[in-house]
């Protein structure tokens, strides 16, 4: 049942193995490989289950299609695909409720991330309490091991309250099944929350970030804490701490970025090129969950597959490892082909795929290798392209051959979004985590580490401080832009700059014995052809914004499409767009958008397929009828009426 799973907190651990003891026959024996609960109060003991907690909060969501669905789908950035397996998540509705409608086998059910996130605070309360009483000398057990643990129980829940707003409270190790639960407030949640990350910030080192859980990481995230407590969706009780909260979150965030520079070129946080590569230790990164060679010994990663559109169906191509396996999951939106300014920030060009090289030739006009794919990512009004799929027409200027395949996001100067078809599996796809490195053609096991946190968020977040400090009447909303004018620096072309050159996971080529010539990877990008511009190496224009009253062209479209006005909303506007802009993709959008009660208006403005079924209630999930019809009160189930007073209203 999965409220024992929920309630009991026993968690098998990576590499722990845990015996019953055997009973004795003829033979003499001990068992030394006999582990029980006894083994967590050891040295050996804590350390393994640190280990396996580090697998089970950070790791184990990454194995499988809800990780997306509770943050990327049902937003402004991303809809369904050409595959709607989890669409009730995006799409709010019917069919998302607290028992989600099954699409089809890969339909995340609605308690799996409950289910994940309680198991992981199981695992943290056993090795908080083990660490405690634990007699060891060693600062890896009374330091090290208890900071983890701290931190591991306040990220979980800090993922919990932010998805469904007030949820039980569980601090102690359960050693009976218990079955009577009533969810604490939101408020009771985040002073949890919020201490816990204070004791782990208090014990933990500073070394050995990414892999490691640090100090640095511990500011980032009770940064982060207090910026949620501090979030519309709280403003019903968050008065009393929304100043002191707002306060401590630029000096926590001040000291975190001066130990995680940013990486000078957006693109080397993506440029993976196998396990361990140099990508997966920049010095930006606070925080990634990990993963090996070894696909034995842990769940993979799978998140490569889930955001790639389908090349490997259209004439002359096939399925190759360079191109991944294209699960057609989470569409782009025009909201991002808007968002950009296409020409000076290199960032989209470095985070979207746009070009595919032919490999499946049929020998006579084309050969393998031409270019057999390209997505002109254009700008409204452009009227050099009469069709949104173009075939044979668009000359490859480097081969003097046509293209066979051309996608327009607006062709023949249309201004209107959504050219291409809602259902149609093709667009540029994110390839943020595309992954070329996997063991065979077909292998869903991916080998890249998840980045959790890095510091070009935590400079957007003590911007957002700022912001809403302003708002309370403490500095000036200009004092942001000194921290997104950072992020968008980095943004920049330099000079010299080759500004179509492209690299993704996809051409970490591994092990799989693929043919080369079966690779429709192409180290190049469309900006040029979308950009109608000539080939420059020169740096590109400065991307500093100067004047709160006249942000950039694509600020001001969201703004006037979401009827914004005022310095908040327009400067609040502002920095969800540079979080799209740097974030994109990276699994924290439903909850930017839910904390700041966006994701309404975003939805509606920016997502076609739920547009028409989200509500207010959606600012939070459905509570899981697994949890519901799972508890008791006074020893008995409870009744329809009291499931319903712990359920989430609307749902």
């Amino acid at each position: 049942m999965n409220i024992i799973k929920l309630i009991f907190n026993i968690s098998l651990l990576s590499g722990l193995v845990v015996m019953a003891s055997c009973k004795k026959n003829f033979l003499d024996e001990t068992l030394t490989t006999d582990r029980n609960m006894e083994y967590f109060k050891t040295d050996a003991g804590i350390q393994a289950l640190s280990t396996g907690t580090y697998y089970q909060v950070f790791a184990l969501p990454y194995s499988s299609e809800w990780a997306y669905c509770a943050t990327n789908y049902g937003v402004d950035e991303f809809m369904v695909g050409g595959d709607g397996s989890n669409g009730p998540w995006n799409n709010y509705d019917g069919n998302f409720r607290s028992i989600v409608t099954v699409v089809t086998t890969n339909t995340a059910p609605a308690n799996i991330q409950w289910d994940t996130l309680y198991t992981g605070i199981g695992d943290a309360n056993l090795l908080i309490k083990n660490a405690t009483a634990s007699l060891s000398t060693s600062d890896a057990i009374k330091k090290v091991a208890l900071g983890e643990g701290y931190f591991f129980r306040a990220y979980c829940y800090l993922r919990l309250v932010s998805q469904y707003g007030g949820v039980p409270l569980k601090t102690e190790p359960s050693t009976v099944v218990e079955r009577e639960f009533t969810r604490a407030s939101p408020e009771e949640v985040y002073k949890q929350i919020i201490s816990d990350f204070k004791q782990a910030y208090d014990l933990l080192p500073n070394t050995s970030s990414p892999a490691k859980i640090t100090k640095d990481a511990a500011a980032h995230y009770l940064a982060k804490a207090y910026l949620f407590r501090a979030s519309e969706i709280n403003d019903s009780w968050n008065s009393a701490t929304k100043a002191a909260d707002l306060a401590a979150i630029v000096p926590l965030c001040d000291e975190v970025i001066s130990h995680h520079p940013l990486t000078t070129n957006f693109a080397d946080l993506w440029k993976y090129t196998g396990s361990d590569a140099p990508n997966e230790k920049l010095s930006e990164l606070i925080l990634s969950a990990q993963f090996t060679a070894d696909v034995s010994t842990n769940g993979a990663n799978t998140q490569h597959l889930y955001w790639g559109s389908r090349y490997d169906d259209i004439s002359q191509m096939q399925r190759d490892v360079t191109g991944d396996r294209p699960f057609s999951r989470l569409r782009t939106t025009y909201y991002m082909l808007r968002l950009y300014d296409q020409v000076n920030d290199s960032r989209f060009w470095k985070s979207f795929r746009t070009k595919w090289r032919l490999n499946k030739s049929a020998g006579n006009y084309y050969v393998n290798g031409d270019l057999g794919i390209m997505y002109v990512c254009n700008q409204p009004g452009d009227t050099r392209f009469s069709a949104y799929k173009l075939n044979d027409v668009v000359l490859y200027s480097k081969t003097n051959k046509t293209i066979p395949n051309v996608y327009v996001a607006w062709p023949a100067g249309a201004t209107k979004d959504w050219n291409i078809p809602l259902n149609d599996p093709r667009f540029p796809p994110l390839s943020k985590h595309m992954d070329g490195s996997r063991i065979a053609l077909n292998e869903t096991r991916g080998l890249r580490d998840m980045n959790l946190a890095r510091s070009a968020e935590t400079y957007l977040m003590a911007a957002e401080a700022k912001i809403r400090l302003a708002k309370l009447g403490t500095g000036a909303y200009s004092d942001a832009l000194t921290y997104i004018n950072a992020v968008r620096a980095r943004a920049q072309y330099v000079a010299g700059e080759d500004r179509a050159a492209y690299f993704d996971g996809g051409g970490a080529q591994g092990t799989s014995g693929q043919s080369p010539t079966i690779n429709s990877f192409i180290a190049e990008n469309s900006y040029y052809e979308s950009n109608n511009i000539a080939p420059t190496t020169a740096a590109s224009a400065s991307l500093a914004i100067t004047n709160i009253n006249s942000l950039p062209p694509s600020d001001e479209y969201v703004i006037a499409t979401l009827k914004l006005s005022g310095d908040y909303d327009r400067m609040l506007a502002l920095v969800l767009d540079e979080r799209s802009r740097e974030l994109v993709g990276e699994y924290k959008r439903w909850e930017d958008l839910s904390r700041t009660k966006t994701l309404i208006s975003r939805v509606r403005a920016f997502n076609p397929q739920a547009a028409g079924n989200i509500t207010d209630f959606h600012n939070l999930r459905p509570i899981p009828q697994t949890y519901l019809d799972g508890i008791q009160l006074n020893g008995k189930a409870l009744s329809a009426d009291e499931k319903q007073s712990q359920q989430n209203p609307g749902f």
